[in-house]
């Protein structure tokens, strides 16, 4: 086993704990142990159980910055690239749901979460043709992570298959970012 399979058996392994207990309950030994790897290895790759996170925002963004986003407009292309994070995420979407429900009760991962949201919405932002630098920069990126919390709380939820609800979601709320985005800017937001 490579050290992406262990990473991904590891994470699978401590989402589906938090999918059946809580993420409370989930430490970095109890998903090695579920998963039958190997505890020395996993306190190695995984010192902390905020490592997780990390490691599972760093796969989706692999993931989605593997393929260019072409789509014609920079709202199209954020628009693909949020849905190819939101595939990648959905094999863990029971756990992240119960992650996100214990936040309020663990400052700590709230933290390195909304850190490393910050980081992957940067990211999102350059590949889909949209600067994430400077001042401008950092005020897109929030408005972005708004889009991708909003989006997210249907996701956590989403029953469908083909994750319709969530795209509608998603599809909402950059509308309104992008309306956001045209006041901001002084233009009208009609045609």
């Amino acid at each position: 086993m490579d050290d992406l399979d262990f990473d991904k058996a590891l994470i699978a392994s401590a989402f589906s704990i938090a999918a059946a207990k809580g993420w409370t309950r989930v430490t970095v030994y109890a998903a090695a142990k579920a998963a039958e790897l190997s505890p020395d290895l996993a306190r190695v790759r995984f010192p902390v159980r905020g490592s997780i996170l990390l490691r599972l925002g760093s796969l989706a963004d692999q993931a989605v910055l593997s393929v260019p986003a072409e789509d014609p407009t920079a709202r199209e292309r954020l628009f693909d690239l949020l849905m190819r994070r939101f595939d990648a995420l959905s094999p863990y979407r029971e756990g992240i749901g119960a992650l996100l429900r214990a936040l309020p009760c663990d400052p700590g991962s709230a933290l390195l979460l909304a850190v490393s949201t910050r980081r992957s919405m940067g990211w999102m932002l350059e590949a889909a043709g949209v600067s994430a630098a400077g001042c401008l920069g950092h005020f897109k990126r929030d408005g972005l992570i708004a889009v991708w919390t909003y989006a997210v709380r249907t996701f956590v939820s989403d029953a469908t298959t083909d994750l319709s609800a969530t795209m509608a979601a998603l599809d909402r709320a950059l509308d309104r970012a992008g309306q956001v985005a045209k006041l901001l800017d002084g233009k009208s937001s009609s045609p």
